[in-house]
């Protein structure tokens, strides 16, 4: 069964760090295109990241460009994101999610991780 489970998620401080992790289970995160999303308080969902298959290729929406970094652990089938300099903005849940490639829909989704910025 496929699953995708996030965690790390919290209160922090704007200008702080968090890391998300999202854990797979059922497939390789390996043999999927990879992403971030996240849905604000009364807001849209909202793409933040995608990582292609072999892992080579990474991109990001502009407003999280030089602050957000996305990483897998092949051994531990797990994706990162690395979140620093965060700012009240970026308050959301945020959700990873699996695709055939990085042109097709998702197709699972986890259950999404609280993240809250501020003071």
């Amino acid at each position: 069964e496929v699953h995708l489970a996030e965690s790390g998620g919290g209160l922090v401080q704007p200008g702080g760090s968090l890391r998300l992790s999202c854990a797979a289970s059922g497939f390789g995160i390996s043999d999927y295109a990879m992403s971030w999303i996240r849905q604000a308080p009364g807001k849209g969902f909202e793409w933040v990241s995608g990582m292609n298959i072999p892992g080579t290729i990474i991109n990001y929406i502009d407003s999280v460009k030089g602050r957000f970094n996305t990483s897998r652990d092949n051994t531990k089938n797990t994706l990162y994101l690395e979140m620093n300099a965060l700012k009240p903005e970026d308050t959301a849940v945020y959700y990873c999610a699996r695709a055939q490639g990085t042109t097709t829909p998702w197709d699972y989704w986890g259950r999404g991780i609280q993240v809250t910025v501020s003071s």
